[in-house]
C-alpha cells in the first residue's frame, strides 16, 4: 500500500472540476500527489488546483480539455508526461446528461452525450493504456454507473453510454489479462450529490431534476477510486447501498422492475416546477462551479 501521508503518484483526473472529480483531486492531494486536472471549464478547475495545493498537492497542472476531442486527450496525456515524465493513475470521471423521453431529445444533445460519457471515456482509456502499456505499469479507473446496468427512463442518452461503459471495461481487462502491471478498473456509483442534476439537459415538460434522497456524497465515490487505483488486480464494483437491492429487482423480477421504476423516478428526482427546456451543460460547462 501506497503511504497515505505523500503520495507521489502522479494521477490524471478528468471531469475535475466538480463533484466526484473534484473530490478525487483534493484526496489525492491531501497524499501529496502530482495531480494533472483536466475539464471543459479552465476558470473551475483554477479554483479547484487553488483547493488542491491548499489541501497539500505536491505540484497541480490544470489542462482544459473536452474528453470527447481525442486530440484534446492526446495533448493531456502529452502534458503530463512531459510535465512529470509518466502517468501513475487515470481516473475519468467526466459525464453529463439530459432528462426527457427519448424522442424529446433533440438528436445533437443525445449525441453530445454519448461523445462525452462514451467516446470520452474510450479517448481516455486509449491515451492512458497505450502510455501504461509502454512503461509496463499504472491504473485506469472508468467511472461508470449502476445505470450501466439498470436502465431506466427518461435519462435514454446517459443509460446508453453507460451500458456501453460497462462493456469497455470488460473488454479492456481481458487485452491487458497478459500484462501485470496495468490494472482496468470500473467504478459503477448509484446516485450521487453532485452539481449534474442542476446542470442537466432538461426536456421534461413541468418538472425539474433534483438530487434523489438516496444518494451517496461525492467522498463515498472517490474513495472507491483511490482503492480500486491500489489493487494489484482490474476490478468492477458498485458503490451505493441502493445498487445491489435495484440490480437483483432489475434482473430477476423484471416486469416489476419496470412497472414501478417510472412512477418512483418521478416522484423522487423530480420537482413539479418548470424551467424550460434547455440543454443544460450539454454543449457548454457551467458558467461557475459550485459543490
Amino acid at each position: 500500500m501506497t503511504d497515505s501521508r505523500h503520495d507521489a503518484r502522479v494521477v490524471v483526473i478528468t471531469g475535475a472540476s466538480s463533484g466526484i472529480g473534484r473530490e478525487t483531486a483534493l484526496r489525492y492531494s491531501a497524499r501529496g500527489a502530482r495531480l494533472v486536472l483536466a475539464a471543459r471549464s479552465d476558470g473551475a478547475l483554477r479554483e479547484v488546483a487553488d483547493e488542491c495545493r491548499a489541501a497539500g498537492a505536491d505540484a497541480v497542472v490544470v489542462v482544459p480539455t473536452d474528453i470527447g476531442a481525442a486530440a484534446q486527450v492526446r495533448e493531456l496525456f502529452d502534458r503530463a508526461i512531459e510535465t512529470f515524465g509518466r502517468v501513475d493513475v487515470a481516473a475519468q470521471c467526466a459525464a453529463t446528461t439530459a432528462f426527457g423521453r427519448f424522442e424529446d431529445l433533440p438528436p445533437d444533445v443525445f449525441d453530445a452525450i454519448i461523445s462525452t460519457n462514451l467516446l470520452g471515456a474510450a479517448n481516455v482509456a486509449r491515451s492512458a493504456l497505450k502510455h501504461f502499456q509502454d512503461r509496463g505499469t499504472g491504473q485506469l479507473v472508468l467511472v461508470g454507473s449502476l445505470l450501466g446496468v439498470t436502465a431506466v427512463p427518461y435519462q435514454s442518452a446517459y443509460v446508453a453510454s453507460k451500458f456501453a461503459i460497462c462493456g469497455l471495461v470488460r473488454a479492456l481487462r481481458q487485452e491487458n489479462r497478459h500484462l501485470p502491471g496495468v490494472r482496468v478498473h470500473g467504478v459503477y456509483p448509484g446516485p450521487v450529490d453532485t452539481p449534474v442534476y442542476a446542470s442537466a439537459g432538461n426536456y421534461l415538460d413541468q418538472q425539474t431534476p433534483r438530487v434523489p434522497p438516496t444518494s451517496d456524497t461525492p467522498g463515498t465515490i472517490a474513495a472507491a477510486i483511490m482503492r480500486a487505483a491500489e489493487k494489484t488486480r482490474s476490478t468492477e464494483r458498485q458503490v451505493g447501498w441502493v445498487n445491489l437491492p435495484a440490480i437483483a429487482t432489475y434482473r430477476l423480477v423484471p416486469a416489476v422492475f419496470d412497472a414501478v421504476i417510472g412512477p418512483l423516478i418521478r416522484r423522487v428526482m423530480f420537482s413539479a416546477e418548470s424551467r424550460g427546456d434547455s440543454a443544460g451543460n450539454v454543449f457548454e460547462p457551467p458558467a461557475a462551479r459550485r459543490v
